[in-house]
């Protein structure tokens, strides 16, 4: 039924769905979010503010904008306004294939320049910002279940090179580094089934879990991304059908032309098809070509 082929009930936290339901959820996203980020970085987190599935728009229209899965803001009291003192980006990603350096590159340029207001020459008012992103394959394949990346200087190894930027990279199946707390929380997170909480802080995110996934506006929300997509998967593969009824139609039509050496109105009738459904055929194949929703492997290797 679903996108991804799996019920409510066995949907991962990994998976984008149940993620985006949790922290969109009032105070159970933000108790979500102190959680995790206090298990997976090894320290306390204070107040924070949850956004999902933020868009941030591209600074000209030719250029790409990005979706941040989930922007938590840690907060602190300046003159009585709340500023974030730490941005968090968390991104899991299941997608093999994607360049991730370079990708959280990109969302960190992005992600940076929403944060200082215009005219602001004080960049120490740039709040520090982790981007964080966990998948269930090794990004770089030493078996790591966490993967730490800050910028240093490349002569002086000692040098505090005070950025304020972290990239951490997690890996729900990596065996070195990080300790038992991490492991559970990335174990949980790739099998989400209470039986997987097996201590404090993954017993939390569990009932948690439980609890969003029993929320009718959840599981209403759910049945109808899947109807929506069902029917999307429903007409891709009628049109990739007709598609290739009028790609054989026009072939055997101009094979027989040339193996006939006969015209066009001679070869439909002996095919028992009429001229007109020749021309259509050519028209949808044209009209699909020209949208680039063509299934055909040649045009695609041209």
């Amino acid at each position: 039924m679903s996108y991804t082929n799996k019920t409510l009930e066995e949907l991962n936290v990994l998976d984008d769905f149940l993620m985006n339901a949790i922290v969109t959820t009032p105070e159970i996203g933000e108790a979500f979010c102190r959680t995790v980020l206090s298990v997976l970085l090894q320290r306390k987190v204070g107040k924070v503010k949850v956004i999902s599935q933020r868009m941030i728009p591209p600074f000209t229209p030719e250029h790409r904008g990005i979706r941040m899965d989930v922007e938590i803001q840690e907060l602190e009291a300046e003159s009585g306004v709340k500023l974030p003192v730490s941005i968090y980006d968390l991104e899991p990603n299941l997608r093999r294939g994607v360049h991730l350096p370079r990708h959280n590159r990109f969302y960190q340029a992005k992600i940076d320049g929403r944060h200082l207001k215009s005219g602001e020459e004080d960049f120490v008012k740039l709040p520090n910002l982790y981007v964080i992103t966990i998948t269930n394959y090794d990004p770089f394949g030493y078996d790591y279940m966490m993967y730490h990346i800050r910028n240093q200087c490349v002569e002086v190894a000692d040098l505090c090179y005070d950025d304020g930027l972290e990239f951490v990279y997690f890996y729900t199946g990596g065996h070195k580094g990080g300790d038992e707390s991490i492991k559970a929380m990335l174990n949980y997170f790739q099998n989400s089934r209470k039986e997987n909480a097996v201590d404090r802080a993954t017993e939390e995110i569990s009932e948690i879990v439980e609890q969003v996934r029993t929320l009718p506006e959840v599981r209403n929300e759910y049945m109808t991304l899947g109807d929506i997509i069902d029917w999307e998967r429903k007409e891709a593969a009628e049109e990739a059908a007709e598609e290739e009824n009028a790609r054989q139609l026009v072939f055997y039509i101009e094979n027989a032309m040339g193996n006939l050496d006969s015209d066009l109105e001679s070869v439909c009738k002996i095919l028992g098809v009429t001229k007109e459904d020749y021309e259509k055929a050519k028209e949808l194949l044209k009209t699909m070509e020209e949208s680039g929703k063509t299934n055909n492997p040649g045009d695609q290797n041209k």
